[in-house]
């Protein structure tokens, strides 16, 4: 299952490729997580392997072993039990911050590789703020989507247990 959930974040990406920055990527790792917690991380890495497999092992897909983590973690440190009108808000909240701070976590990566110094990092996270803020506006919205993903994903989880 986990396999076809990480095939899924995939083909969600491919399938988004037209609009740049645009995706389902944090909405698939907040829902997966608040549903899987720790197991969250096989469809994960699962998408990040695949990722690399079929666009290129190159240095740009280096920082994907940690970012995606980090919005795992950020999902992970929630209370499990939130109150049930703020489970959107935050949940929306959280994938849009991974998403206006994309290119400020993928940063740290390119500079190493590439030899900058800090005023080269800055240079570069200033460069892509323009995509950063739409990743983090599409994320927002996107997120509208975690609430009833997680649904989903517990019915299917409960309607596996009976069969």
């Amino acid at each position: 299952m986990f396999g076809m959930l990480g095939a899924l974040m995939y083909a969600s990406k491919v399938i988004m490729e037209i609009l740049p920055n645009v995706h389902l990527l944090g909405v698939f790792v907040v829902a997966f997580t608040v549903v899987y917690r720790k197991k969250a991380l096989y469809p994960i890495y699962t998408y990040v392997f695949l990722n690399g497999l079929m666009a290129g092992f190159s240095t740009w897909w280096l920082p994907y072993l940690y970012i995606w983590t980090l919005l795992w973690g950020a999902t992970m440190l929630l209370p499990k039990e939130l109150p049930e009108k703020a489970r959107p808000i935050i949940y929306m909240t959280i994938c849009a911050l991974h998403g206006f701070l994309f290119g400020t976590l993928y940063a740290p990566a390119q500079a190493l590789i590439f030899g900058l110094d800090l005023k080269g990092m800055v240079a570069w996270i200033i460069a892509g703020l323009p995509w950063d803020l739409v990743h983090g506006v599409s994320n927002f919205f996107c997120g509208l989507l975690i609430c009833p993903i997680i649904s989903l994903l517990r019915n299917a989880e409960r309607f596996a247990k009976n069969i």
